[in-house]
Order: C-alpha cells, then sequence, then structure tokens
C-alpha cells in the first residue's frame, strides 16, 4: 500500500496536476475571460497592500525561480561551478531570505483578507483557500529548512533533483526517489502539485498574462487633468 501511495502521488500525481493546469487553463480563458484578473482590493483598504503585496511577489517569484533551477538543473553541470555541498548551503540560505521575505509579505495579505470587512465580504472562497494553501506551503518550505541543515551532504537535495528531472523527462522510477525521504518534504512536493492542480480555478491565472505588449506599443494613454468646472 506504502509503495502504491508513493507511486501514486509522486509518479502519477504530478502529470494529472500539470495536464489540469493545462487544460483548465485553456478552457477558462476561451470561455470565462471576465474572471482573468488578480481582482485587488486596492480601492476597499489601501493600507499594508504595498508592503504585502510587494514582499510577497518578489519573494514568491525567486522562491519559484530558484526552486526550477535548482531542480531541475542535473549534477553534471552545476559541479563545474560548485560541490554539492555548496548547493546545499546556497539553497539554505536563499531560502531563508527569500523565504522569510514572502512570508512578511503573505501574513499581512492575509491578515487584511481574514479582518477586513469589506475586502473580506468581496472575498470568494477560493480566494481565501488560496492564500491559506500558499501559506502552509510556504511554512513546509521553511520547516524544512531543519532537516537541510542538519544533513549538509545534500542527499536529500540530491534526491529531490533526481525526482524533478525524471518527471521532467517522462522517464520511470521517479517516486523511487522520493519513497525514503522525511514527510516534511513531501508534504511541501504534494501540495506544490495540488496548487497547479487548482491553478486554472483561481486569481493565479494573471499570472500568465503579464502586459509585456505595453513595453512595445506604439501610443500612450493620455491622462488630463479634470477642470474645475466638471
Amino acid at each position: 500500500m506504502e509503495s502504491f501511495l508513493n507511486h501514486f502521488l509522486f509518479g502519477l500525481y504530478p502529470y494529472i496536476a500539470f495536464i489540469t493546469m493545462v487544460v483548465g487553463t485553456i478552457i477558462r480563458y476561451d470561455r470565462d475571460q471576465y474572471s482573468w484578473k488578480a481582482g485587488s482590493s486596492q480601492l476597499l483598504r489601501s493600507k499594508g497592500l504595498a508592503i504585502g503585496s510587494n514582499f510577497f511577489h518578489v519573494g514568491i517569484i525567486l522562491l519559484f525561480f530558484t526552486h526550477l533551477v535548482g531542480l531541475l538543473t542535473p549534477e553534471s553541470i552545476y559541479h563545474y561551478f560548485v560541490t554539492t555541498e555548496q548547493k546545499q548551503m546556497m539553497a539554505i540560505v536563499g531560502g531563508a531570505v527569500l523565504g522569510g521575505i514572502c512570508f512578511i509579505g503573505l501574513t499581512i495579505l492575509l491578515y487584511r483578507r481574514l479582518t477586513d470587512r469589506r475586502i473580506r465580504a468581496t472575498s470568494t472562497f477560493m480566494d481565501i483557500a488560496l492564500l491559506v494553501v500558499l501559506y502552509v506551503q510556504l511554512i513546509l518550505g521553511l520547516a524544512s529548512l531543519p532537516h537541510s541543515i542538519s544533513h549538509p551532504d545534500g542527499a536529500s537535495m540530491v534526491a529531490l533533483a533526481n525526482w524533478a528531472q525524471h518527471i521532467v523527462t517522462f522517464r520511470s522510477g521517479a517516486s523511487d526517489f522520493i519513497l525514503h525521504e522525511p514527510w516534511i518534504f513531501k508534504a511541501h512536493i504534494v501540495l506544490g502539485m495540488t496548487i497547479f492542480l487548482v491553478f486554472p480555478f483561481t486569481r493565479l491565472v494573471h499570472m500568465l498574462s503579464a502586459p509585456i505588449k505595453y513595453l512595445t506599443r506604439k501610443g500612450y494613454q493620455v491622462v488630463r487633468k479634470r477642470g474645475k468646472g466638471y
């Protein structure tokens, strides 16, 4: 039973989550573009939003890409520059700093969402649930740091990287790398895959609509001050 569950969660579930994310996102964009937005609460209350949003977005974006590079870079490549032990220490320091920044921002955003009556009244169940899930995921990531610090050889880091590289290259046996890893890493991975799974049904889709086209547009929006007679 344990072997089957391990194979399902770390061998099959990643593909289920990714396929759901891609197909669900395409369908939502095609059928419900008016809901494709971040849904800012700035008009309801601006206090705390700037620092909370900036800290959260800087932290979460850098965490995502450092995870991506760290997990998908083969040992044969990064060993030209650093050892496994050095890479482990870089991951610990980077994770602690970026995780701390993200934790501060997400705490502020979650506090605003739960305690301000007007913001909460205009929030959907998914808005609140998404922040809670991200919060738990962040805490799991920070909670894994003590294990990494106590195992400076980087064995778990290598195992997790092998798992990720086998998944993205569609090689069999990916789940075997996770079988004997601590539960904190397993929980972090499963919840991370679950975030991909629910991606199309949340405001996270706005990540795919970065206004890059505005950098090359020919014209500019004209904004005039309102006259006294208006």
